[in-house]
C-alpha cells in the first residue's frame, strides 16, 4: 500500500484544487458581464433597420442614398458634440473637427474614430469618388473629398440621414463619457 508520506502526497493533490477552487469561486456579482464591457454589434435584419429607421435613413445607409443639401439636420448644427451612425451608435466624427464647406452637408476634416470609418471606391454616376461607411454596421454614410482645409486637406462629406447627433451635456449619459475631455477648454467649432 501507500507510506504514510504517500498518503498525504495523495490526499494534498486531490485536496488542495477542490478546497482552492472553493476559495476562489467567483460571486454571483463577479460572474456578470461588466457594464463597460462593449457587446459586439450584431447588424440588425433588413426588418429591423425598416423598423427602426425613417424611409430617408433607411434609403441612405442602406442603399448608398443622398439628402437633399441644405434640407438636412446637420449640415448648419455649430453645437459641441460628436456623431454617431444611426445603426450601430459607432463614434464617428467630432463637432471640433466639422466646418463650413458651403455644400450643404455637414463637413468634418477627419473621423473622431478611424478604426470605425472604412472607405471604398465607388464608380456610380460615370465618376470615381470615396465612399465613406461605417466600419461595423456597413452604413453608407457619404464621401471623402480632397479639396478640405488644413491640417488633412480632406472634407468628409456625410449625410446627416446617416448619423445622430449627441452633445456634449448628454455623452455620459447615452454611454460616449469618454469623449467629455475633448470638449474642455476647446475653441468652438469652426464656421
Amino acid at each position: 500500500m501507500f507510506t504514510r508520506r504517500q498518503s498525504v502526497l495523495v490526499a494534498l493533490v486531490f485536496v488542495l484544487p477542490i478546497v482552492g477552487g472553493a476559495q476562489t469561486r467567483p460571486t454571483p456579482a463577479a460572474r456578470r458581464p461588466s457594464m463597460t464591457t462593449p457587446r459586439p454589434f450584431v447588424k440588425p435584419t433588413d426588418a429591423e433597420l425598416r423598423a427602426k429607421l425613417t424611409p430617408e435613413q433607411y434609403q441612405v445607409t442602406q442603399h448608398e442614398g443622398t439628402e437633399r443639401a441644405f434640407r438636412n439636420a446637420y449640415w448648419d448644427n455649430h453645437e459641441a458634440g460628436i456623431y454617431v451612425d444611426i445603426v450601430s451608435g459607432e463614434a464617428l466624427f467630432s463637432s471640433l473637427d466639422k466646418f463650413e464647406s458651403g455644400t450643404g452637408w455637414p463637413s468634418f476634416t477627419k473621423p473622431l474614430e478611424t478604426a470605425n470609418v472604412r472607405t471604398k471606391s465607388d464608380r456610380q454616376f460615370f465618376m470615381t469618388r470615396t465612399e465613406v461607411r461605417s466600419a461595423a454596421a456597413d452604413s453608407h454614410l457619404g464621401h471623402v473629398f480632397d479639396d478640405g482645409p488644413k491640417p488633412t486637406g480632406l472634407r468628409y462629406c456625410m449625410n446627416s440621414a446617416s448619423m445622430r447627433f449627441i452633445p456634449v451635456d448628454k455623452l455620459e449619459a447615452e454611454g460616449y463619457g469618454q469623449y467629455v475631455s475633448l470638449f474642455r477648454a476647446q475653441p468652438a467649432p469652426h464656421k
